[in-house]
């Protein structure tokens, strides 16, 4: 496979960032795409939503595939913002798409586990399982998945446009904030000013994924160039499944997360209160149940589908070794 040179979009957040990683150990040329945190170096400055800035990027840098990382991904900032989650989740990956399908790239498109209603009973989903969103964010990935299979059928290359749909992510984040789930290691820490009381959802079940590992190309990023490898070396990309899902097995709700936290860092967690009401039924933006993705799909190609031990990962990262 000649010419190995990638485009990573959204490459300066937490997902971004190791997808870039992972190709890098693999001895690829890689760019990324950025805006706010872009260096114009390694990482270019482009607004996705402006097509000639799209346009000029993958001109000069004439990737072999791209890893369309970025997207609105907090459900409650997409509801407050819908005309402009809409922009960059869908409309962005449209053009992106075309863009793509016309040059013969090969296309991963980032999805969620939020394409699914997440009904007691329902999980785990096959890759075809009937989507059904509970929310905006759930709404427009999954437009976003029609849009980019819509763009490559109309190319007559829909083999190149891949959707890889992952649940809550964690890992080497630069702030908390970048992760629902690092986020909650600070409200551990808030939790042990005395006059502290938080509530925690302990009804929703994540399965929290690593996005990397400083030592080893291992989760999402791993599979992100596992994909690339195995549909870019393929006689008939037509052939391949147009829709992948990647997840851990560890399940757990927040409120659990918050226990593994405290339990790691010799913590108490008395003032986190668990909840197990579920969706208030006025909120505006409603969360699944249960979404959890099977790997099927992946594994019937030939990936590795293993993961990260999730409290391992965390002992290692905080340095809390015990014996």
């Amino acid at each position: 496979m000649s010419g190995k040179t990638a485009l990573v979009t959204g490459a300066t957040g937490l997902l971004g960032r190791q997808v870039v990683r992972a190709f890098e150990r693999n001895h690829w040329t890689v760019k990324g795409t950025g805006y706010s945190r872009a260096d114009g170096l390694s990482i270019l400055k482009v607004d996705l939503v402006n097509g000639e800035e799209v346009t000029a990027a993958l001109d000069k840098v004439k990737p072999k595939v791209i890893i369309h990382c970025a997207a609105n991904r907090f459900p409650d900032k997409c509801d407050k913002d819908p005309e402009g989650t809409r922009a960059l989740n869908v409309e962005a990956t449209r053009r992106l798409a075309s863009l793509c399908a016309s040059r013969g790239i090969l296309l991963i498109y980032i999805s969620t586990d939020y394409v699914f209603p997440g009904r007691p009973g329902d999980a785990p989903y096959e890759a075809d399982a009937k989507p059904q969103p509970t929310n905006l964010y759930g709404q427009t990935k999954l437009d976003g998945e029609y849009v980019v299979i819509e763009e490559y059928q109309r190319a007559g290359k829909p083999g190149l446009g891949v959707v890889l749909r992952v649940p809550v992510l964690y890992g080497d984040a630069e702030m908390p904030a970048e992760s629902a789930v690092n986020v909650l290691m600070d409200t551990v820490w808030k939790a042990q000013e005395q006059d502290a009381k938080i509530k925690m959802d302990d009804w929703a079940l994540r399965y929290p994924t690593n996005d990397a590992n400083v030592y080893a190309t291992e989760d999402v990023g791993r599979v992100c160039y596992d994909i690339s490898v195995k549909y870019l070396n393929s006689n008939d990309t037509s052939k391949l499944p147009h829709i992948l899902q990647f997840s851990s097995e560890t399940k757990c709700t927040k409120y659990e997360i918050c226990q593994y936290f405290g339990e790691i860092m010799g913590l108490s967690i008395a003032n986190i209160e668990p909840n197990a009401e579920g969706n208030d039924p006025n909120a505006s933006v409603q969360r699944p149940y249960d979404c959890h993705l099977s790997t099927k799909a992946l594994k019937d190609i030939g990936i590795d589908v293993s993961t990260q031990d999730f409290t391992g990962w965390w002992r290692w990262n905080v340095r809390a070794f015990r014996k």
